[in-house]
Protein backbone atom coordinates (compact mmCIF):
# COMPACT_ATOMS: atom_id res chain seq x y z
CA UNK A 1 0.00 0.00 0.00
CA UNK A 2 0.75 3.63 0.08
CA UNK A 3 1.46 3.66 3.66
CA UNK A 4 4.92 2.38 3.17
CA UNK A 5 5.90 5.24 0.90
CA UNK A 6 5.42 7.77 3.83
CA UNK A 7 7.90 8.41 6.36
CA UNK A 8 6.92 10.33 9.82
CA UNK A 9 8.70 13.10 10.90
CA UNK A 10 10.08 13.64 14.64
CA UNK A 11 10.17 17.09 15.36
CA UNK A 12 12.28 16.00 18.18
CA UNK A 13 15.13 14.81 16.39
CA UNK A 14 14.47 16.15 13.02
CA UNK A 15 14.63 12.81 11.49
CA UNK A 16 12.53 10.66 9.22
CA UNK A 17 11.46 6.93 10.21
CA UNK A 18 13.64 4.53 8.36
CA UNK A 19 16.49 7.31 7.10
CA UNK A 20 19.63 6.70 7.81
CA UNK A 21 21.49 10.02 9.23
CA UNK A 22 24.90 10.07 7.65
CA UNK A 23 28.09 11.65 7.92
CA UNK A 24 27.81 15.03 5.72
CA UNK A 25 30.96 13.75 3.29
CA UNK A 26 33.30 11.24 3.04
CA UNK A 27 35.67 12.94 0.46
CA UNK A 28 37.80 14.67 2.85
CA UNK A 29 36.28 18.03 1.56
CA UNK A 30 36.76 20.95 4.85
CA UNK A 31 33.28 21.12 6.95
CA UNK A 32 31.87 20.63 10.26
CA UNK A 33 29.38 19.55 12.04
CA UNK A 34 27.09 18.11 9.32
CA UNK A 35 24.75 15.42 8.50
CA UNK A 36 22.88 14.09 5.49
CA UNK A 37 19.59 11.71 5.74
CA UNK A 38 18.49 10.87 1.73
CA UNK A 39 14.77 11.09 1.79
CA UNK A 40 13.80 9.88 -1.49
CA UNK A 41 16.61 8.35 -4.12
CA UNK A 42 14.99 9.11 -7.37
CA UNK A 43 12.32 7.18 -9.65
CA UNK A 44 11.86 6.46 -12.80
CA UNK A 45 10.42 9.31 -13.69
CA UNK A 46 11.68 11.99 -10.96
CA UNK A 47 15.68 11.68 -11.07
CA UNK A 48 16.13 13.25 -8.52
CA UNK A 49 18.04 13.24 -4.32
CA UNK A 50 15.98 14.79 -2.28
CA UNK A 51 18.03 15.34 1.21
CA UNK A 52 18.18 16.97 4.09
CA UNK A 53 21.36 18.71 5.96
CA UNK A 54 22.00 20.03 9.07
CA UNK A 55 24.52 21.82 10.40
CA UNK A 56 24.66 22.29 14.13
CA UNK A 57 25.34 25.44 15.84
CA UNK A 58 29.10 26.65 15.06
CA UNK A 59 29.13 24.53 11.74
CA UNK A 60 29.19 25.19 8.23
CA UNK A 61 28.98 23.07 5.23
CA UNK A 62 31.49 23.26 2.55
CA UNK A 63 32.54 25.84 0.58
CA UNK A 64 32.21 24.73 -3.26
CA UNK A 65 31.01 24.99 -6.57
CA UNK A 66 29.78 22.76 -9.32
CA UNK A 67 27.75 22.03 -12.41
CA UNK A 68 24.41 21.24 -11.48
CA UNK A 69 22.18 23.03 -9.50
CA UNK A 70 20.82 22.96 -5.95
CA UNK A 71 17.31 23.78 -4.96
CA UNK A 72 17.02 24.74 -1.05
CA UNK A 73 14.27 25.61 1.68
CA UNK A 74 15.55 26.48 5.26
CA UNK A 75 13.55 23.64 7.42
CA UNK A 76 15.37 24.40 10.86
CA UNK A 77 16.81 27.45 12.52
CA UNK A 78 18.46 30.26 11.25
CA UNK A 79 22.28 31.49 9.90
CA UNK A 80 24.01 32.72 7.01
CA UNK A 81 24.32 31.58 3.34
CA UNK A 82 27.19 32.56 0.79
CA UNK A 83 26.59 32.45 -2.58
CA UNK A 84 28.30 33.95 -5.08
CA UNK A 85 29.42 37.20 -3.54
CA UNK A 86 26.41 37.36 -1.47
CA UNK A 87 26.03 36.96 2.09
CA UNK A 88 22.59 36.67 3.03
CA UNK A 89 20.78 35.93 6.55
CA UNK A 90 18.91 32.36 6.25
CA UNK A 91 15.73 31.55 8.35
CA UNK A 92 12.90 28.21 8.20
CA UNK A 93 10.77 28.89 5.06
CA UNK A 94 13.69 30.66 2.93
CA UNK A 95 13.75 29.07 -0.60
CA UNK A 96 17.95 29.26 -2.20
CA UNK A 97 18.23 28.64 -5.99
CA UNK A 98 22.22 28.00 -6.09
CA UNK A 99 23.06 28.54 -9.59
CA UNK A 100 25.53 26.24 -11.69
CA UNK A 101 28.85 27.06 -11.05
CA UNK A 102 28.19 29.32 -8.07
CA UNK A 103 30.38 29.49 -4.95
CA UNK A 104 28.31 28.69 -2.06
CA UNK A 105 28.43 27.45 1.74
CA UNK A 106 26.02 27.12 4.66
CA UNK A 107 26.69 28.37 8.34
CA UNK A 108 25.32 28.04 11.47
CA UNK A 109 26.79 31.05 12.95
CA UNK A 110 23.62 32.76 14.72
CA UNK A 111 23.61 30.35 17.91
CA UNK A 112 21.41 27.98 16.01
CA UNK A 113 21.07 24.87 13.99
CA UNK A 114 20.56 25.41 10.18
CA UNK A 115 18.73 22.75 8.70
CA UNK A 116 17.72 22.82 4.98
CA UNK A 117 16.20 20.43 2.17
CA UNK A 118 17.79 20.07 -0.91
CA UNK A 119 17.01 18.67 -4.02
CA UNK A 120 19.69 18.03 -6.77
CA UNK A 121 19.71 15.88 -10.13
CA UNK A 122 20.71 12.26 -9.08
CA UNK A 123 23.13 12.18 -12.26
CA UNK A 124 25.45 15.64 -11.19
CA UNK A 125 28.83 17.06 -11.64
CA UNK A 126 31.40 16.15 -8.73
CA UNK A 127 31.64 19.21 -6.07
CA UNK A 128 34.46 20.79 -6.76
CA UNK A 129 36.91 22.58 -4.12
CA UNK A 130 38.13 26.55 -4.35
CA UNK A 131 41.95 26.64 -5.63
CA UNK A 132 44.62 28.75 -3.87
CA UNK A 133 44.03 31.81 -6.60
CA UNK A 134 39.97 31.42 -5.69
CA UNK A 135 40.37 31.24 -2.23
CA UNK A 136 43.11 34.50 -2.51
CA UNK A 137 40.27 36.21 -4.07
CA UNK A 138 37.13 35.96 -2.06
CA UNK A 139 39.21 36.36 1.49
CA UNK A 140 40.15 39.97 -0.69
CA UNK A 141 36.66 40.65 0.00
CA UNK A 142 36.14 42.00 3.50
CA UNK A 143 32.54 40.94 4.08
CA UNK A 144 33.44 37.19 2.26
CA UNK A 145 36.14 37.04 4.76
CA UNK A 146 34.61 38.05 7.50
CA UNK A 147 31.60 35.52 7.52
CA UNK A 148 33.96 32.27 6.67
CA UNK A 149 36.17 33.37 9.94
CA UNK A 150 32.98 33.89 11.80
CA UNK A 151 32.91 30.09 12.90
Amino acid sequence: GVSTMMRKFDEKNYTWDGVDTLVYKADGSPFKDVTRQVLFDGAFDIPCQFRYFEVKPGGYSTLEYHEHTHMVMIFRGHGQCLLGDEIKDVKVGDFIEIPSHTIHQFRANKGDYVGFLCLVNKDRDKVKLLDDTQMAELMAKPHIKAFLESC
